[in-house]
């Protein structure tokens, strides 16, 4: 049986909401809308978004959104004839080089290490390339934001599903490669105080680096084993940033929203991420079905003809039996797409439901008559959502 709305409660309670799902389904949207509704509610709203394709700023009417946060005209999210709720909702974009730097002026052991490491021209190859860095990054930055007192509430819209599998182990795999028995053997074999061992290195690091591009002489050398014994002494910092992301991702603060449409296709990939949530011990508060068919109803072809006659005569008297039977036909298929979703939703609903586990929140939406683009659409969508109960 339908409850009231699950919203209230999870924009109150939590202060990380992040939104996932497969492509497609509007889940970027989804998270603009849940944005504009913790900003109604009257909390301070920051929404994150780490999908290069940038469609949550599209959503909220940004045409060059960036990594530091940009406040939005009210106009832009509040309901319409409501008073104002003190609320606020800023938007800013994951930028991996940006965070990367932050990271490294932070923690290198002093500001000449630091001018080192980010003057290094193999800086900006290994700050983007190394396995993993941007998903970490993107982590790094939403809980670097998620500490920020300015804002009571993150919502983070992340890449379609499979790369946010990538996203949620990015932190151990950042550590694996800083860990790597590769870079540990660069370190030995080009640090500075042992010299530059180029026989060992002939046999094998030419290799190793094939993908950095040719080795063009003695210059690079010297600047791989300056980076490479820099980069050491921030190790044990990034082992401690990344346990203390995989933490929170764990923690009462974080929760996480899936996204779906009633697609078979589309909620299976769904629930395999929720189930590998359950398993790395973190929550769903809620499970979001988009594009629902609306409800139908049964009436026969006399009846409309009868309705019509009441209420608009005018198109009675233009509407043939064949018509009428027609509209009949198209209420009844519509009412059969509505209730093979139901099902398909229910047989996942059941999927969720893990001991020791709560079941998440499903929340149906209606298929909306267009898509959601620009703030008026974004508008109807937050209201559909705010007043959708959990079925």
């Amino acid at each position: 049986m339908p409850t009231e709305s699950p919203w209230p409660s999870i924009l109150q309670r939590r202060r990380v909401l992040v939104c996932a799902g497969p492509g497609g389904v509007g889940k970027t949207t989804t998270a603009a809308a849940l944005a504009v509704l913790g900003a109604r509610s009257g909390r301070r709203v920051a929404a994150l978004t780490v999908d290069p394709a940038r469609r949550l700023a599209d959503s909220l009417g940004i045409r060059d959104p960036g990594a530091r946060a940009q406040e939005l005209d009210p106009r832009v999210w509040q309901a319409p004839g409501q008073p104002g709720s003190g609320g606020r909702l800023s938007v800013m974009m994951m930028d991996t080089k940006r965070t990367f730097d932050e990271l490294i002026e932070r923690h290198a052991s002093s500001p000449e290490a630091r001018d080192r490491i980010l003057n290094n021209r193999l800086y900006g190859y290994v700050s983007s390339h190394l396995a993993g860095a941007h998903e970490y990054m993107a982590m790094e930055k939403l809980l670097s934001v998620s500490r920020d007192s300015a804002f009571d509430l993150v919502v983070l819209d992340t890449p379609p599903t499979r790369d946010a599998l990538d996203f949620l182990s990015a932190p151990e795999r950042l550590v694996g490669a800083l860990d790597s028995s590769v870079l540990s053997w660069l370190g030995q074999a080009l640090h500075p105080s042992k010299g530059l061992t180029l026989g060992l290195l002939a046999r094998g690091v030419s290799r190793v680096l094939g993908t950095m591009g040719r080795i063009t002489g003695r210059e690079l050398l010297e600047q791989l084993a300056r980076f490479i014994a820099d980069l050491n002494e921030l190790f044990g910092g990034f082992r401690q940033r990344a346990a203390a992301v995989a933490q929170a991702f764990r923690g009462p603060q974080f929760g996480f929203i899936l996204v779906s449409s009633p697609r078979s296709a589309a909620l299976d990939e769904a629930t395999r991420f929720g189930r590998q949530l359950q398993l790395e011990g973190m929550t769903t508060d809620a499970f979001v079905v988009n594009r629902m068919p609306p409800p139908a109803g049964t009436a026969s072809a006399a009846q409309i003809a009868q309705a019509l006659a009441t209420r608009r005569p005018d198109w009675a008297a233009h509407a043939s039996a064949a018509t009428l039977r027609t509209v009949v036909q198209i209420a009844a298929q519509q009412q059969a797409r509505r209730r093979e979703s139901q099902q398909r939703v229910d047989a996942r609903r059941g999927q969720l439901a893990a001991p020791g586990h709560a079941a998440p929140a499903f929340v149906l939406i209606p298929e909306l008559p267009a898509d959601v683009q620009g703030s008026a659409a974004l508008q109807q969508l937050a209201q559909a959502l705010s007043e959708a109960s959990s079925a």
